[in-house]
């Protein structure tokens, strides 16, 4: 076990979030297919906590009901008023019985840019440097609003921290801040949090001010100061929430091309958190990779696509595509402007072209689909050819019903497949035809009405208009001429 383990992890997060303007609690708010108090728990966890609290507050329910979902070993604790940071930390610490022996680290549900690397930078400094308790800190352009971090002159050891609205002006010159993340000893912070008052001008107990409490008990107060101001970032408002999304799709793009992966335009390209990606895959400007989605090796993707919890498989080939909880074999061809619904599963070498819609269908290996078509409720063999404008006619109105399709058959144009029906392997079907009864293997199968001419309608219904006056120029003309 690491030495730099700690006891435990206190995650800020029952605030409302006025400056959202949402419905939706702040810390529920995503960003690259997580949450804000999601990536948190990510960089959280990186750490290895013995125990791993979310003090919750507006909206609780919903919240709680979110961290069972994504990290079911989270504890939570109800901080019922939000009387301030110092406050929220005792909540949770009570959930675990009061103090705690060991390292307790506090972070703030809202910065989704925070990584496991920096927290377990402040974990180490914290232990190696033996402090009472270590702040995370950076140095940003503007300050405006944050807590400010205050040193000795001569030693440069932390002797305060500021907020922004009790700051007086020279105090406001500072450009290092505190982020609101901390690393404490769990005794010494259980103890001072007793002694913190609310003489200030929210009337809120402050954690901030256990480090003074510390400091004048004559405990050692340090900081570890973050590689890049960035992370720290709160998000407080929706304007915040696109430029932590921006910084930290960047970071992601980057991690993929520096793996191999060929990014086109990144200003363009968008990708969450749990997509992978292997070597050689290309994606395409305007291209929004969702979810659980995996590009393989050499496949390629838009432009103009957005694939979700979608599988793609090496050397395939997927353009102008929505796609859903799908798998496009190796070496297939999808699109353009094709819609894959969940359940889609295509083959091998397999196609699904222009303005084909499939929804719960196995497509086989070589198979083609490769226009103007919808395809559900649906299996098809190897090596067959399915005509364009053909619909598989899966709802009766109450229940859906499966169509299968043999290998090596070929459907002709403007064909509906009025399921539950079956194709047998090698089967053809006439254009036009409305298919009602299954195929025989190796039949012909011819399901429309006889082609009827009754000559001289358009004089006799239409007379004077542009169709019978065409009609009559070409009736004079003789056989042979244009």
């Amino acid at each position: 076990m690491s030495a730099n383990r700690p006891a435990a992890v206190v995650v800020l997060a029952a605030g409302e979030g006025t400056r959202m303007k949402s419905a939706t609690p702040k810390v529920l708010h995503e960003l690259c297919g997580r949450s804000l108090v999601g990536h948190v728990l990510a960089a959280a966890r990186e750490l290895e906590p013995e125990n791993l609290v979310v003090v919750v507050g507006h909206a609780r329910e919903k919240v709680v009901a979110h961290l069972g979902e994504i990290d079911p070993g989270v504890r939570t604790a109800v901080q019922a008023e939000q009387n301030g940071t110092g406050h929220a930390v005792r909540m949770g610490l009570e959930e675990l019985g009061g103090g705690v022996d060991g390292t307790v680290v506090v972070v703030c549900g809202d910065t989704p840019l925070l990584t496991g690397e920096t927290l377990k930078s402040l974990a180490a400094t914290h232990t190696t440097d033996g402090n009472a308790v270590t702040v995370l800190t950076a140095e940003v352009p503007d300050a405006t609003g944050y807590g400010r971090i205050v040193r000795d002159g001569v030693s440069g050891a932390v002797t305060a921290i500021v907020e922004h609205k009790d700051a007086d002006g020279s105090q406001r010159a500072i450009r290092e801040i505190n982020s609101g993340v901390f690393a404490f000893d769990g005794q010494l912070l259980a103890d001072a949090l007793g002694k913190v008052r609310t003489d200030n001008s929210q009337g809120e107990e402050y954690l901030t001010d256990v480090l003074g409490i510390l400091r004048e008990a004559g405990h050692r107060v340090g900081a570890s100061i973050a590689g890049d101001h960035r992370e720290i970032a709160g998000i407080n408002n929706r304007v915040q929430l696109a430029e932590a999304r921006r910084i930290l799709n960047d970071r992601l793009l980057t991690q993929a091309m520096l793996a191999g992966v060929s990014i086109i335009d990144p200003a363009s390209t968008w990708v969450d958190v749990t997509v992978t990606f292997e070597r050689d895959a290309i994606v395409h400007p305007g291209t929004q990779l969702q979810g659980a989605t995996h590009l393989a090796e050499g496949a390629e993707v838009g432009p103009n696509s957005r694939l979700n919890d979608t599988r793609v498989g090496a050397g395939a080939r997927v353009d102008n595509t929505v796609a859903n909880n799908a798998e496009v074999g190796p070496q297939a061809n999808v699109g353009p402007f094709a819609y894959l619904r969940p359940g889609t599963r295509i083959g091998l070498k397999a196609k699904v072209g222009t303005y084909v819609e499939t929804k719960n269908a196995t497509i086989g290996e070589g198979t083609k689909i490769p226009h103007l078509s919808y395809v559900g409720d649906a299996t098809i063999g190897e090596y067959s050819n399915i005509g364009a404008a053909s619909v598989f006619v899966n709802y009766d109105g109450k229940d859906k019903h499966h169509t299968t399709i043999g290998s090596h058959c070929r459907t002709g144009s403007d064909n509906m497949f009025v399921a539950p029906v079956t194709i047998g392997d090698g089967a053809y079907t006439a254009a036009g035809s409305v298919i009602t009864k299954d195929v025989p293997p190796g039949s012909l199968a011819v399901a429309r009405g006889q082609q009827r001419n009754i000559e001289g309608w358009v004089a006799r219904k239409r007379p004077g208009s542009a169709a019978a006056k065409a009609a009559e120029v070409a009736s004079r003309e003789p056989e042979g001429e244009a």
